[in-house]
């Protein structure tokens, strides 16, 4: 992924959110037919320090059958995002210098991809992904709430797989290139919006405006191990 420096995101704390809050990945290998892209939703795991991507697919996608285990996958993440208008920045009204562009937060995660046969393992990643989902509310489904046996019978059909992540890298572009008054301009236009990935965006701006030059680093990506 090409990132500039002014927006490259190396806290892992940050790119873990972004993978927990969006989970809904796209899963991009090369398989014996080509290059392939998936839409996985997975969950994010720890083990030893080291982070893995969680998640399974139908039986009936061939993908298990024509990627080799271990190959070497990308996941992306996408986060809040949207459409900036020049509108917002107030050296527009005074020059007219200036074109729409599109804010966004990105994050790229690639590692080794492994598939899972073990019905016990692939109960238990969909029970985990169904409880961040359903949350705590009074009334969330659970898997326990369907029959056993439907349970049982539909584990066969589904393919658990599981990510060693090996780098993360991540991309936050909010508006860091613009002089501070334009950043204004874009919080404030972006914050009388009902649309919430607008809101959204607004407040990462801020945050990355209040953070300066700190925010950021040289290193590109981080390796896990």
């Amino acid at each position: 992924m090409y990132t500039p420096k002014k927006f490259n995101q190396t806290d892992i704390g940050k790119l873990k959110g972004i993978m927990v809050d969006y989970p809904f990945a796209t899963l991009v290998a090369f398989s014996k037919s080509g290059l392939d892209a998936h839409h996985i939703p997975l969950l994010v795991s720890e083990r030893k320090g080291a982070i893995f991507l969680q998640g399974h697919i139908a039986k009936a996608n061939p993908l298990w059958k024509e990627l080799d285990d271990r190959s070497n996958v990308l996941a992306v993440f996408s986060g809040p995002n949207c459409y900036i208008s020049p509108n917002h920045y107030p050296t527009k009204q005074e020059t007219g210098k200036a074109v729409p562009t599109w804010n966004y937060v990105s994050v790229h995660a690639k590692g080794i991809l492994s598939f899972v046969q073990d019905k016990e393992w692939i109960y238990e990643i969909i029970d985990k992904l169904t409880i961040q989902h359903e949350g705590t509310s009074e009334g969330a489904w659970s898997i326990s709430d369907a029959p056993e046996s439907y349970i049982q019978r539909m584990l066969p059909a589904i393919v658990g797989l599981e990510i060693e992540v090996t780098s993360l890298s991540g991309q936050w572009k909010l508006s860091q290139n613009q002089p501070e008054r334009n950043r204004q301009g874009v919080m404030v236009g972006l914050s009388e919006s009902n649309d919430t990935d607008k809101m959204k965006v607004g407040e990462l701006v801020e945050a990355a405006s209040n953070e300066g030059a700190d925010y950021y680093s040289d290193k590109r990506h981080n390796d896990i191990s």
